[in-house]
């Protein structure tokens, strides 16, 4: 089986059931685990969240509006119907490429408060992380540990993301969500956070499209009597 950073991260994401790694979790010596699906699968992650999506419920909804009137705006400008966007289309109605571009700057003002909350909980995950890691390379003996993309082919077993979650777990079980005065985040950690969305995002859209397509297809099935 072919490990990528994102086919682990986007079977966490959905929900899948990790099956428990034996315990030689490595082959001769060598191991591989990702960082980001590590933070992403921690509970004190998931939990950060949602009390973020609690908190900023209101900035969210306004925020999920403006994407859909966003979205509408774009396939409107997209008269060809053919999914891209081309410079003559945009050219061709200027007023709505001017609403997208406000659109989009009242997404990131009002969004700027969640993405610093999300940021601020995974600094922390990010802090210990190394710590974790350690853990985990004493005590299955590993001498060198790659990144999942590195690799083309490897037994599952090679793959101790999951045992770094568990380690992550047991050390930070929860984390804060609320800034203090003046933080400010670590790049690091800002661009942690960006990946951490976009496969939310990826996901989520993902399970859209297969909602709707599990609807299609009870919507053709011939209704019995």
């Amino acid at each position: 089986m072919k490990i990528l950073t994102k086919t682990i991260t986007a079977i966490a994401l959905a929900g899948a059931c990790v099956v428990a790694a034996p315990a030689t979790a490595q082959v001769n010596g060598i191991a591989t685990s990702s960082p980001e699906a590590v933070i992403l699968r921690s509970q004190a992650r998931i939990n950060a969240y949602q009390q973020i999506e609690q908190q900023y419920a209101a900035q969210i909804g306004q925020v999920r509006t403006l994407r859909q009137e966003v979205n509408a705006l774009q396939q409107s400008l997209d008269t060809n119907n053919d999914g891209q966007l081309t410079q003559v289309e945009a050219q061709a109605n200027q007023g709505a490429v001017t609403q997208i571009q406000q659109k989009e700057q009242q997404i990131a003002q009002i969004s700027q408060p969640i993405v610093l909350a999300q940021t601020y909980a995974i600094e922390q995950l990010i802090n210990d992380y190394n710590n974790a890691q350690q853990q985990v390379i004493q005590q299955k003996n590993i001498q060198m540990m790659l990144s999942p993309d590195a690799i083309q082919w490897a037994p599952e077993t090679v793959n101790v993301t999951s045992d770094i979650v568990t380690a992550l777990n047991s050390r930070i079980p929860t984390v804060q969500i609320t800034p203090p005065a003046g933080w400010r985040p670590r790049q690091e950690s800002y661009a942690t956070q960006q990946a951490v969305s976009q496969i939310l995002l990826g996901v989520a859209q993902q399970q859209a499209v297969q909602a709707a397509q599990q609807q299609q297809q009870q919507a053709a099935q011939p209704t019995g009597r």
